[in-house]
């Protein structure tokens, strides 16, 4: 495999903001276990692996550091960043995944833009339980691959301080808490213990169900959306169909070398 790594802060125009992945392009896939044994050791919400792939070219795979999991958005546009500006691979990019074809263009501005499938929720019950988990009075929630819930406002979002230990016995892979936003269209953050990452700093994949989510209560089908972790980060959003189109920069901030 290729030793070369890349660590990118994705969904920022600086470095040391956003969310940080690891990027590693594969000439041959090793096996799970390695790949898992990778991204424990650097221990960042993702590291990222692209590969050969018979059909589409290019397949990529995104560990965090406890499971895989079948779609991330800050290391996707990492990975895409590097094959472009590293290795000189043309836009768009295309990559087969767990969650079928992706694809990865420019947009009118010039960012980077994935095109990912929507996620679809349904009504989820507000319970005491999940008031109490959360700290914060719970407007409305809806369930699908995460359980997202609406709080009163963007200072409840940025108030948050969920039990972590209570958020990591429930059914879905992590909380998002949203609201509507005061310099933007709305506020995000979320949350994974199940997966290991107790806070991911900006998380592209969640804004596959904000976006169906803020469109139905905001009538916009492109949105500029802010995750207000410590870090931050900025997404350019559009609904389009059964699409979801999340644009964002990128900055290469380190490389080095597997050595083992």
């Amino acid at each position: 495999m290729a030793t070369t790594f890349y660590q990118v802060d994705a969904f920022t125009a600086q470095a040391f903001a956003g969310n940080p992945a690891m990027v590693y392009r594969l000439e041959q896939w090793p096996s799970d276990a390695r790949m898992q044994a990778i991204a424990a050791e650097h221990n960042l919400s993702e590291t990222v692996f692209v590969g050969p792939d018979a059909e589409l070219g290019l397949r990529i795979r995104w560990f965090t550091p406890a499971v895989e999991v079948d779609l991330c958005g800050h290391a996707t546009l990492a990975a895409a960043q590097v094959l472009s500006e590293v290795y000189g691979l043309p836009l768009p990019l295309r990559f087969a995944s767990l969650s079928g074809e992706l694809r990865v263009a420019e947009d009118a501005q010039g960012r980077l833009q994935l095109d990912f499938p929507q996620q679809a929720c349904a009504p989820f019950a507000v319970t005491p339980e999940l008031q109490a988990a959360l700290g914060q009075t719970v407007v409305e929630a809806v369930a699908g691959l995460n359980l997202l819930v609406r709080l009163e406002s963007a200072a409840a979002v940025l108030a948050c301080t969920p039990d972590m230990r209570a958020i990591r016995g429930w059914p879905q892979q992590g909380v998002i808490v949203t609201a509507e936003g005061d310099d933007c269209d709305f506020v995000s953050r979320y949350f994974a213990p199940q997966v290991g990452v107790d806070e991911d700093p900006v998380t592209g994949s969640a804004h596959c169900a904000l976006m169906p989510f803020w469109q139905a209560r905001l009538n916009k089908s492109q949105m500029f959306a802010c995750q207000v972790s410590a870090r931050g980060g900025e997404l350019w959003c559009e609904l389009k169909g059964e699409r979801v189109l999340i644009a964002g920069q990128a900055v290469i901030v380190a490389r080095g070398e597997l050595l083992v």
